[in-house]
């Protein structure tokens, strides 16, 4: 696994969400408190790439992510649906080194990556 570098911790506001594309997908992470979450930036619902604006919050005692269009909502850990629990969403491994924003991924990397 190699880990690409997004942004600053800083750059992203607590209890908001970034859009990055990571290996060739689309990923939205997430700041709440002072962990950070990721998981896909698509909505299965609308079949659009807009997790990454939706609301963060809690359902239950549970972390999520409430979808912009529809309001379906998303652990952010798990990816899980909590509103669908046939849907669930891939998530990615993310860390925060040295002040810096890092999700994983096993894509190959690109000739063209610098």
């Amino acid at each position: 696994m190699r880990w690409v570098e997004i942004c600053l911790f800083d750059d992203i506001l607590p209890d908001t969400g970034v859009a990055a594309l990571v290996g060739g997908e689309q990923v939205a992470i997430f700041r709440a408190g002072d962990d950070v979450f990721a998981i896909s930036n698509y909505d299965p619902f609308s079949q659009a790439y807009v997790l990454a604006r939706g609301i963060v919050g809690d359902k239950h005692g549970v972390l999520k992510v409430a979808s912009p269009i529809y309001k379906h909502s998303f652990d952010l850990q798990t990816g899980q649906c909590l509103d669908n629990p046939a849907v669930s969403l891939p998530t990615y491994p993310v860390q925060v080194s040295a002040g810096v924003v890092q999700v994983g991924t096993n894509a190959p990397v690109s000739p063209d990556a610098r």
